[in-house]
């Protein structure tokens, strides 16, 4: 059974009186444990996409099932507990609060949860945020502030919130967009190693040479899904 599966999505945007259609009646299907590439030129549609397969948008019209559950009827409310509890988002800008260390970044979600009906404790907490932290290999930055940690840093701390609630699928939009060729390899190596460990992970990129690090790429074209193939 497919983790992520649409019919027919179809997004439009209006400006004035011009009507863009991001989505062209877009239908996909997505396993889990994949890593899936979506490539495109700017405005291609391939961000509103993610956007929409991450419950942060909502298609126009068309059908979308995220673990076999449909998606049209639920509330906003109901969309961000999902969020919260099953999916995780990492982007180009990193969203860190600059005030807090890294630590207390990655347990903001934990927080989250709390307000969902979540019954986790400050100390229960703060161990799952530690151990996303290691996992990510930043077990010695806890207690860095954002501006004391370099990009690629930055962007594992990130990661590390996004992995703290444990989500089944891991959104990535231009993730490596603000780091160089270095950084940007290391993160990309970090997908790789949890994509072996079994999150599901979408990743949106402009950049060919990243695509091919995916198991599979889609690319997009005015809307529309203009191939879709296994790179491995």
């Amino acid at each position: 059974m497919a983790l992520i599966q649409t019919s027919k999505l179809v997004k439009i945007f209006r400006r004035g009186s011009e009507e863009i259609r991001a989505l062209d009646e877009i239908s996909l299907s997505v396993a889990a444990g994949e890593f899936l590439a979506i490539t495109g030129a700017s405005g291609s549609g391939k961000s509103t996409l993610l956007y929409i397969l991450g419950l942060l948008d909502r298609p126009t019209s068309g059908q979308y099932e995220l673990d076999a559950r449909p998606t049209e009827s639920l509330s906003d409310n109901e969309c961000a507990q999902l969020r919260n509890r099953y999916l995780g988002f990492i982007f180009q800008t990193f969203h860190l609060m600059p005030r807090s260390d890294a630590l207390h970044n990655v347990m903001m979600p934990l927080v989250y949860a709390v307000s969902y009906g979540a019954s986790t404790s400050s100390e229960d907490r703060r161990r799952a945020a530690m151990a996303a932290l290691e996992r990510v290999g930043l077990s010695d930055r806890m207690r860095h502030l954002p501006n004391q940690l370099s990009g690629g840093q930055r962007q594992r701390v990130a990661i590390a919130r996004a992995l703290v609630n444990q989500p089944r699928i891991l959104f990535a939009d231009e993730p490596t967009g603000n780091l160089d060729s270095r950084n940007g390899a290391e993160i990309l190596g970090l997908f790789e190693t949890l994509n072996g460990q079994g999150v599901t992970i979408l990743m949106v990129t402009h950049d060919r040479d990243i695509a091919g690090r995916a198991r599979r790429r889609i690319h997009m074209r005015d809307g529309k899904i203009e191939s879709d193939y296994a790179t491995k």
